[in-house]
This record gives structure tokens, C-alpha cells and sequence, in this order.
């Protein structure tokens, strides 16, 4: 994890005894809340003792979880935070670390994977009307007559099969629109 400089240093946060929290990277003081920015943005830091430069890392980001917790914006279930509280001192305790772990890593993967299907909805309306263009554009090329029929008024059928391909084309240019309108209605669901 690196900070905004491009540096992979972790940052030093330093923990006072009046519980106050300074950010030696930035040499100013911070917040719970500063901190659990910090995390979102994946930039990592440690939190030491002021005083015994004791890591006081895991103690400060359940404090976080904890914060999080009780202002009600809860992720975790009650029957999970039963069962986690039930796996201290047991012989599980030391495998469930690894394995919570695991769990978080591939909760990620799949959270990421989940937002790049999402986005790609913009991405496919744009090809989509790409398609469409190229589409226009190769029937402009291939059969003017009948993309010029299908863009202007008729004001008198002069051939039947033209008028038919004509109606044709406008109904395929609807339905592309239709699909093109259900696209953006997807996209902007996300």
C-alpha cells in the first residue's frame, strides 16, 4: 500500500496518552475518521505508544469497527459477532485469523469484479451506439436509396419494395433506440 507521494513506507501514527493520534507523515493531529480514510484509500499505517512505541494497530482499528458499529452503520451481523466472540481461547482462534483473511481477500476480489460489470453497462450503450453509426453509415454506403428513403418524408410510394425496406430499416432504428434507451436506464441503476 503506498501514499500519495508514491512512497511504500508505512505511516506512523503515534498514539498520546490523553488518546490523541498524530500523523508523523503529515505532522499534524488526526481522527478516528482521518484513519479510517486512510484505509478506504488502502495506504497503511501502524499505530505505536507515543511513549513505549508499543503497536497499538489492531486495538485502534477495532475501535474504529467499533465507532462504525454503534453510530449504526453496522456490517456485522449479530449472529457473526456471537460467533466470533465464541471463537476466542479456543484451539480454532488460531486458524480463524487466516481464514477471516482469506474470506475479506476474496470478498474484495468479488466486490471489484462486481464493479467492473457494472461499469462495463456504460461501456456496451457506447458500442452500442458505435454499432449504430457504423450500421447508418455502411447503409448510406451500400443502399442510398433506401437509407434516403427511410430519412425523408415520402410524399408519394414510387416503389414498393423500397417503401417495405424502407419501413423495415425505420423499425430496426426504433428498436435500436429502445435497446440504447433500456441500456442507459441499466447503466444509470448502478
Amino acid at each position: 500500500m503506498a501514499k500519495p507521494n508514491g512512497s511504500s513506507q508505512t505511516i506512523i501514527i503515534k498514539k498520546y496518552a490523553n488518546r490523541r493520534l498524530y500523523d508523523t507523515s503529515t505532522s499534524s493531529y488526526v481522527t478516528l475518521d482521518h484513519l479510517s480514510e486512510l484505509v478506504r484509500e488502502g495506504r497503511d499505517f501502524e499505530v505505536r505508544d507515543a511513549k513505549s512505541g508499543e503497536d497499538l494497530t489492531r486495538q485502534v482499528l477495532t475501535q474504529i469497527i467499533f465507532e462504525q458499529e454503534t453510530k449504526g452503520e453496522g456490517a456485522l451481523p449479530l449472529n457473526f459477532l456471537r460467533k466470533l466472540i465464541g471463537f476466542y481461547g479456543g484451539g480454532a482462534q488460531t486458524f480463524l485469523p487466516a481464514f477471516l483473511d482469506m474470506s475479506m481477500n476474496s470478498f474484495a476480489d468479488t466486490q471489484k469484479e462486481w464493479r467492473k460489470a457494472a461499469n462495463p453497462m456504460s461501456a456496451f450503450e457506447k458500442q452500442a451506439k458505435r454499432n449504430m453509426a457504423m450500421f447508418e453509415q455502411g447503409m448510406k454506403m451500400f443502399m442510398p436509396t433506401l437509407y434516403k428513403a427511410s430519412q425523408t418524408e415520402k410524399t408519394t410510394p414510387s416503389n414498393p419494395i423500397l417503401e417495405f425496406q424502407a419501413e423495415a430499416l425505420a423499425t430496426m432504428q426504433a428498436q435500436m433506440q429502445a435497446i440504447q434507451e433500456q441500456l442507459a436506464d441499466l447503466a444509470k441503476k448502478d
